[in-house]
């Protein structure tokens, strides 16, 4: 991985915190998940004039990239009624690197170089150590939780691989980012209105302004990684990619000043080492 790729996806990690941390704001995850994915295809209207259309061969990935995207939002959204965002989040995000591995190498032949899978390994088990860091010695977890949370983590390996392997196809990565987030962003403003109807409009009136600045920092975190997936391994970038916890972790800590034990520093240490071991993968 070049230095380029890596600095880019690390930066793409910290706007993917900011941005869910815009979610975590409202008490509704679905509507805030819909309005900033609707925004983030909102902005890339005027690109899309001037980009012009991908190639034949990219848009069954973006069909299909689309689908797995809603399976994710609909799968995650049930997740935070059956348990803590805390239960949920390190199953979810740290189970996902896990599966783009296996079926990258399955379906793919994604082959991984030792330290990366080293890396991953350490990136996970940091994730785990910062869930647990918060949580009391108890973890009882419903089995419908569970469920719901590995399969948000199918979904999210399932989206990866399908814009790793369309970000390769044809000469224009960028189309394929920009029309994927345009036709995402209006499927989910449809699932919006469907469960909403009449006061889908009052509520965009009342969250549309972090609904803006969240659905950019959407467009431009994911958008650097199907960049960099086009240029780097899908399962490595897909691994760094889930730092986004350690720096959601950070701005908890500087922002909303919680506090910072032990077992959170050992956490950013395991990170650390894992991000470490990808660069020299």
């Amino acid at each position: 991985m070049s230095i380029t790729v890596f600095i880019a996806v690390l930066f793409a990690a910290i706007f993917h915190a900011c941005w869910n941390a815009l979610v975590k704001i409202g008490s509704d995850r679905f509507l805030g998940i819909s309005l900033l994915t609707f925004f983030s295809g909102i902005v890339t209207l005027p690109a899309l004039f001037w980009i012009g259309l991908p190639d034949i061969a990219a848009w069954k990935w973006i069909g299909l990239s689309v689908l797995f995207h809603i399976g994710y939002t609909l799968s995650l959204s049930r997740c935070y009624t059956l348990a803590d965002f805390n239960q949920i989040y390190p199953i979810s995000r740290g189970s996902a690197p896990l599966m783009t591995a296996f079926l990258g190498f399955l379906l793919f032949h994604e082959q991984l170089p030792t330290m990366g899978l080293v890396g991953i390994l350490l990136i996970i088990a940091g994730i785990i150590l910062i869930s647990r860091s918060r949580q009391s010695t108890e973890f009882n977890l419903r089995k419908d939780a569970l469920f719901f949370a590995l399969l948000t983590a199918l979904f999210t390996a399932s989206y990866t691989l399908a814009d790793g392997n369309g970000s390769r196809v044809g000469s224009s990565p960028l189309a394929y980012i920009l029309w994927l987030f345009f036709l995402n962003g209006m499927v989910m403003y449809l699932l919006a209105w469907l469960r909403y109807r009449k006061n889908l409009n009052g509520k965009i009136k009342s969250y549309w302004k972090p609904a803006f600045f969240g659905g950019v920092m959407q467009l431009v975190s994911y958008g650097i990684v199907i960049w960099a997936m086009s240029h780097a391994s899908i399962v490595l970038v897909a691994a760094l990619r889930e730092t986004s916890v350690l720096f959601a972790m950070l701005l908890s800590i500087y922002i909303l000043k919680e506090q910072f034990n032990r077992k959170q520093l050992l956490a950013c240490l395991v990170i650390l080492v894992g991000i470490v071991a990808i660069k020299m993968g």
